[in-house]
């Protein structure tokens, strides 16, 4: 069977934007790095090619100019265990020029959108009431940053 693996075009500085992930992420390593000759125009030096992990799973990347921006039509998902995880990728991500987002979405310094999202967020949504579910929701809805203590107690009606 094929691999699919998801490739991230950067700007200029691919480089510095995996060596940040890859210290962020637990179980995360850059596999490979090739750049640009010098001979290439305005490219010399810059990331032609990358390969690295993310908690174990593989992407690609390049520097390959600003032709192509990224969106939020794209972005990583975070599945955080308790609320000191949610902290830590929200403020490790949205330093340096990252971006708050609504509803647990944010931008990092190079534009890639990400939801940092704790497990017992979609526990709640799940709930089989549909009352605690649907208040669980408008709770997520007023947030940017996700607040467990804050989206539980508006589950229980409070």
């Amino acid at each position: 069977m094929s691999d699919v693996t998801p490739f991230l075009w950067f700007d200029d500085d691919a480089e510095e934007a995996i060596a940040f992930y890859t210290s962020l992420i637990p179980n995360s390593e850059v596999v490979s790095v090739g750049k640009y000759p010098d001979e290439v125009p305005g490219m010399g030096g810059k990331v032609m090619h990358a390969h690295f992990r993310l908690s174990g799973r593989d992407y690609y990347a390049m520097d390959a100019g600003p032709q192509f921006p990224f969106t939020e039509a794209v972005s990583l998902y975070v599945s955080c265990k308790n609320q000191e995880e949610v902290d830590r990728y929200w403020a490790a991500l949205t330093a340096d020029g990252g971006q708050e987002q609504p509803c647990g979405w944010l931008k990092d310094r190079w534009g890639l959108s990400w939801q940092i999202v704790p497990d017992r967020l979609i526990e709640l949504i799940r709930d089989p009431d549909p009352d605690r579910s649907h208040r669980s929701v408008e709770a997520m809805l007023s947030m940017t940053k996700i607040d467990i203590a804050a989206v539980e107690r508006a589950a229980d009606g409070g």
